[in-house]
C-alpha cells in the first residue's frame, strides 16, 4: 500500500484499546506526553472496567484510552480518527466511536479462532462481521514484538508486555511524533529496570520501522501546536493537578499541609501523590476508614495546618458527621470529592456528576458550607488553591468537586509561577484583640471567626460540637442564641460571594439562549457552544465554579435569556437548585447518567431539540 498524502490537521484523536493489562493506559499516557511537549493542546479519556482482571479477551475486560491532540482541543473527541484495538473484543467494544474514513490499527496474531470465540464472533471474519468499510492496517504486533526481542533474553510472558509499545511506535509514525520524546519517558518510566527498558526502546523503534517500511496508511497526519505561552508544560491528570494546588496553598498560606485520607476509586491517586511529598512538609495519612480520615483532619486543623480530607460518593457520606463539627467548630477544612456513579459502589470507575445535593445538602442540622467545582483537569490545581483559600480565609469547610473523568483525565499545562497566586491570608487572632479575645469573635466584614492556634500564648480555647454562646463562646442552651448563631454561620458563607469572581459568559454573549453547566463538562459543553453558533445556532454559554454562594452576579445572568438550558451528569441537581434560588428563569434541562460523560453531539443535537418546541 503506497502512501500518498499527508493530510494537515487542527486535532486528531487515537483510542487505543486491549485487555486491561496490554498496557493501553500507559501507551495513551505516553503519546500524551509527546504531544504535549511538541506544543499540542491534549484532552484524554481513560475509560476501564471496575473488574480487578475480567478473563483475557473477554469483553468485559476491555480497556481503553482516548486522547485528542492539535489546535484548540477541549474534550477527547466524541469519534477517533485512529482505533488501536489488540484484540478482537477490543475492536467489538470500540469500533463504535471510530469516525467514518478512520483508521483501524489491529494485532492480526490476536484474530484468532481462540481470541474470535472469546469475543463472541460468530463467524472467523471479525471485518466483515461488523460491518467495518474503514481502512484497517493489519500489523502482527505480538510476532513482530517477540521478533525485535528474540535476542534480549526476556521470556515469553515478559516479551507479550511490550506489545503496546509497539503499537505505540506505529501510531507515531502515523502521526510524525519523534521517538525521542517516547524514549525519554520510557527511560523515567522503568529507571530502576533497565532492561524492561532496553527491550522496550527496540519494541518502540520496531513500530515506528514498521510502519514507515510498510507505509502502513494511505497517508500520514501532521498536527498543528497551539501558539503558546513560553513556559514549563507538562501533561497532568485532575488528580495529580489537585495534589499540587493542595501544595501550591500550603505554600502560600505558611501553613503546614496535612490529608487525613483512606483510599477510594477515584480519588486515591491524590493520596499517592502527597505521601511522595514528605520533602515539601507534606503529612499524608493513610487511615483506617473514611470517617477516621476526616477527623484527622480535624485535629490537624485546630492543630494549625491546612488540613484536607480526600474521597468519592460513598465516603463523603461517611463524613457527614464530621464535616458537620467542622461546620460548627468553623474550622478551614478542605473535603475533595472526586465523584463516581452510584448509588453504594455503583459504577466505580465511571464518572458522573450525582454527588451535588449531598455536598449542599448532605449533613444534619443547618449545616452551610462553601461548595466549588474544577472545570478541567488543570483547573483541578487552580481550584484546590481555591479551596483552600475560601476554608482558610473565611474559616470553613469546603467540599472541592471534581470527577472521575478530569481527575483521571489529563491535559497540557504551563507550570505556574508563584507569583502567579496571590497570598493566603491566614486570620490570626489580632494582637489588639488578644486580651478580650474569645473563640467565636468574629471580623466584622467576612463573620469568620479567627484562628487561634494551639501553643500560642493567651489564646488557651475549647471549641467542639455542642452549641456556643455568640458573646462570651460558652457553652450555650440557649433557644435565642441558637438561632443567632445559625443565621450567622450562613451568613458568613452567603458574603463569600464578596471574595470571588464575577461569572462571565462565553461564546455569542447577546443571544436568547443560554447553555450553562458547572465542573467537569465545560469542554464538552464548551465545544458544543463554538459548534452550535458556527452552524447558525446562536447560544451564549456559561460554566460555574462556584456552587454555595454563587457568584453575586448569577441573578443577572440568568434573567437576561429567554432560555436557559442546564446540562448536567445527573437528572438534574444543579437545574433544580438554580430553579430554587430563581423561580422566575425558563430553565430546560439536558441529563445523562450513562457513567459516561456527554459526547459533543449529544449536546449539539439536544439544544437544537428544545429550541424548535
Amino acid at each position: 500500500m503506497e502512501k500518498t498524502s499527508v493530510k494537515s490537521l487542527d486535532r486528531v484523536v487515537v483510542r487505543f484499546s486491549g485487555d486491561s493489562g496490554d498496557g493501553m493506559q500507559l501507551a495513551g499516557n505516553i503519546f500524551t506526553n509527546v504531544s504535549a511537549g511538541l506544543g499540542n493542546s491534549v484532552s484524554t479519556f481513560p475509560d476501564y472496567p471496575a473488574d480487578m482482571r475480567a478473563p483475557q479477551g473477554s469483553l468485559s475486560g476491555v480497556s481503553a484510552f482516548q486522547v485528542s491532540v492539535g489546535r484548540g482541543v477541549h474534550t477527547p473527541g466524541d469519534e477517533c480518527d485512529v482505533l488501536v484495538a489488540m484484540n478482537p473484543a477490543a475492536l467489538k467494544r470500540n469500533v463504535q466511536f471510530l469516525k467514518p474514513g478512520g483508521v483501524i490499527i489491529i494485532d492480526t496474531d490476536t484474530f484468532n479462532a481462540d481470541g474470535l470465540s472469546k469475543a463472541q464472533y460468530t463467524t472467523d471474519d471479525a471485518i466483515k462481521e461488523l460491518g467495518i468499510t474503514a481502512q484497517v492496517v493489519e500489523a502482527p504486533v505480538t510476532s513482530q514484538t517477540k521478533a525485535a526481542l528474540a535476542d534480549s533474553g526476556l521470556d515469553n510472558k515478559a516479551m507479550l508486555k511490550c506489545r503496546n509499545i509497539f503499537a505505540l511506535g506505529l501510531v507515531c509514525w502515523l502521526f510524525d511524533r519523534p521517538l525521542e520524546g517516547a524514549l525519554h519517558l520510557l527511560k523515567n518510566k522503568f529507571a530502576k529496570k533497565p532492561a524492561v527498558f532496553e527491550a522496550n526502546a527496540k519494541v518502540i523503534e520496531a513500530g515506528y520501522n514498521f510502519g514507515h517500511n510498510i507505509h502502513a496508511s494511505v497517508s500520514t497526519y501532521r498536527v498543528e501546536t497551539e501558539s503558546i505561552v513560553p513556559g514549563v508544560y507538562t501533561d497532568i491528570n485532575g488528580n495529580t493537578a489537585t495534589a499540587w494546588g493542595l501544595i501550591m496553598a500550603s505554600e502560600k498560606s505558611g501553613r503546614p499541609l496535612f490529608l487525613g485520607s483512606y483510599p477510594i476509586t477515584p480519588a486515591t491517586d491524590i493520596l499517592h501523590e502527597l505521601a511522595k511529598r514528605k520533602d515539601l512538609g507534606v503529612k499524608a495519612c493513610q487511615m483506617e476508614d473514611e470517617i477516621a480520615g476526616v477527623c484527622s483532619a480535624i485535629g490537624a486543623s485546630f492543630a494549625g495546618n491546612l488540613a484536607v480530607t480526600s474521597t468519592s460518593g460513598p465516603g463523603l457520606a461517611l463524613k457527614s458527621e464530621g464535616i458537620g463539627l467542622a461546620v460548627m467548630a468553623e474550622l478551614p477544612l478542605v473535603v475533595i470529592d472526586v465523584q463516581r456513579s452510584g448509588p453504594s459502589t455503583g459504577l466505580p470507575t465511571k464518572t458522573e456528576q450525582t454527588d451535588l445535593m449531598q455536598a449542599l445538602y448532605g449533613r444534619n442540622g443547618e449545616s452551610p458550607l462553601a461548595v466549588v467545582a474544577a472545570l478541567s483537569p488543570t483547573d483541578c490545581f487552580t481550584m484546590a488553591f481555591e479551596a483552600c483559600r475560601i476554608a482558610v480565609e473565611h474559616m470553613t469547610p469546603v467540599i472541592l468537586l471534581t470527577d472521575a473523568f478530569i481527575g483521571n483525565g489529563s491535559s497540557a499545562w504551563r507550570v505556574p509561577e508563584a507569583n502567579d497566586y496571590p497570598e493566603i491570608k491566614v486570620k490570626y487572632v489580632p494582637e489588639g484583640l488578644r486580651d478580650a479575645w474569645k473563640p467565636y469573635m468574629r471580623d466584622e466584614n467576612t463573620l469568620s471567626r479567627y484562628w487561634a492556634i494551639p501553643g500560642t500564648e493567651g489564646l488557651m480555647h475549647r471549641i467542639g460540637g455542642l452549641e456556643k454562646d455568640s458573646v462570651t463562646s460558652a457553652i450555650s442552651n440557649d433557644p435565642v442564641n441558637h438561632e443567632v448563631m445559625v443565621n450567622l454561620r450562613r451568613e458568613k458563607i452567603a458574603r463569600i460571594a464578596d471574595d470571588i469572581p464575577a461569572q462571565k459568559v462565553l461564546c455569542n454573549e447577546d443571544a436568547d439562549t443560554l447553555l450553562l453547566g458547572w465542573g467537569g463538562t465545560y469542554g464538552h459543553l464548551y465545544t458544543a457552544a463554538e459548534e452550535l453558533c458556527a452552524e447558525g445556532v446562536p447560544v451564549a454559554f456559561t460554566q460555574f465554579r462556584y456552587i454555595n454562594p454563587l457568584p453575586a452576579n448569577t441573578g443577572e445572568i440568568l434573567r437576561r435569556y429567554k432560555k436557559v438550558i442546564v446540562a448536567e451528569l445527573n437528572t438534574g441537581m444543579f437545574a433544580d437548585y438554580l430553579q430554587a434560588k430563581f423561580p422566575d428563569v425558563n430553565i430546560s434541562r439536558i441529563n445523562k447518567i450513562q457513567g459516561q460523560p456527554f459526547m459533543v453531539k449529544e449536546i449539539v443535537d439536544s439544544v437544537k431539540e428544545i429550541l424548535e418546541k
